[in-house]
This record gives C-alpha cells, sequence and structure tokens, in this order.
C-alpha cells in the first residue's frame, strides 16, 4: 500500500465526509483501476518466471529484482478517464467495479491492456445510464400523457350521460318542475260484451 493511499484511507471522519458523492466514485474507480493494473504486472512477472523456469529447468526467481514502479498510463489518460469516472452515479459504482473486474479476470491483460478495458467498462455504464434515464422520461411522459388524456375521456363520458341534457322526456323532469305528466294513450283492443256465443 503506497503512503498516500495509507493517509487516505486513515483520514479523520470528518475530512472523508467533506468529499462530495462525485469525488469519492471517481477516487474510488481510479483505485481500483490502479490496483488491477498492479495485479496484472505481478501475473506478468509470475507468467514471466514459469517461462523461464520450463525453458532452463531451474528457478532463479529469487535472483530477479522488479522496479518499484510499474507501468503508469499518462496525466492526459488518467485525466480522460477521471472525467468519464465522473459521470458514473454512486449507486452505479459497485456494479462498475464489478463488471470490471469480471472483464479484468475473463482477458487476463498486461498491464498497459487494463486502461483500456477500463474505459470500455465505463462507457459500457454510462450508455446503460442514459438508456435508463431516457426509459424513466418516457415513462413520465406517458404517465402524464395518460392522466391528462383519462380526465378527458371521464370528463367527456359524463357529459353524454348526464340525463338533464337529454331530449327523453321522463316522469322525474314533470315532477321536478310541478307540471302534471302528458295523459298516455293506450290502445287496448275492444271486447265486446255479447252473448252471442
Amino acid at each position: 500500500m503506497s503512503l498516500a493511499s495509507w493517509f487516505r484511507w486513515n483520514e479523520p471522519p470528518n475530512r472523508i465526509s467533506q468529499r462530495s458523492p462525485a469525488e469519492m466514485v471517481v477516487e474510488t474507480l481510479m483505485m481500483e483501476l490502479s490496483w488491477q493494473m498492479k495485479q496484472a504486472e505481478k501475473q506478468q512477472r509470475e507468467r514471466e518466471n514459469e517461462y523461464r523456469r520450463m525453458k532452463t529447468g531451474v528457478d532463479y526467481g529469487w535472483l530477479v529484482s522488479y522496479p518499484k514502479h510499474g507501468y503508469d498510463i499518462s496525466p492526459g489518460e488518467r485525466l480522460q478517464l477521471e472525467d468519464m469516472c465522473s459521470k458514473i452515479h454512486p449507486s452505479y459504482c459497485g456494479p462498475v467495479i464489478l463488471r470490471f473486474r469480471q472483464v479484468v479476470a475473463e482477458y487476463e491483460p498486461e498491464a498497459q491492456e487494463v486502461s483500456r478495458l477500463f474505459r470500455s467498462v465505463l462507457q459500457e455504464a454510462a450508455e446503460k445510464i442514459k438508456e435508463e434515464e431516457e426509459a424513466k422520461k418516457l415513462a413520465r411522459q406517458w404517465n402524464t400523457k395518460n392522466r391528462t388524456s383519462l380526465s378527458l375521456t371521464t370528463f367527456k363520458s359524463r357529459s353524454r350521460i348526464s340525463p338533464f341534457i337529454s331530449d327523453i322526456k321522463t316522469i322525474s323532469e314533470d315532477v321536478e318542475r310541478g307540471t302534471q305528466p302528458n295523459r298516455r294513450v293506450w290502445s287496448m283492443p275492444e271486447f265486446r260484451n255479447t252473448k252471442d256465443f
């Protein structure tokens, strides 16, 4: 563990809480990138040692000294990656790290390839976030549109059913107005009361 990361993890709690969630996401993701790069370097050295051991039949790994500073990305690339990390929502930080670890385990990249894989995982996450935001926006528009059209439909249907606008005369209207209903004429067949049968 480097001295800078040791201080970062051992800072007083009030200083840690002063960071914004976006800053913490950037820092966490970039720390994951540097750790994966160191792991890739370590695995690369182990593969080289195994190859030498198989070729010569003797293990000289204990004699080899490795440089303290391994592969590192350029400052420009670091800024680009930090900018991409800043666009990741805090709720996606964990899934991005898990996906990155999965991709690294799947491809077993060399140290200089790790940043390219990291960039692709960040782009994939950014696209997914964008798709989800668009889906939420469409859902909100759909719900608003449906509420508006539903209320208009309900209003129109109520106006069609209203009995006071109807042309059909009812007894209740006559009672409400206090008038006598028109006499209805019933047609009945005539029966004669004859004894001719």
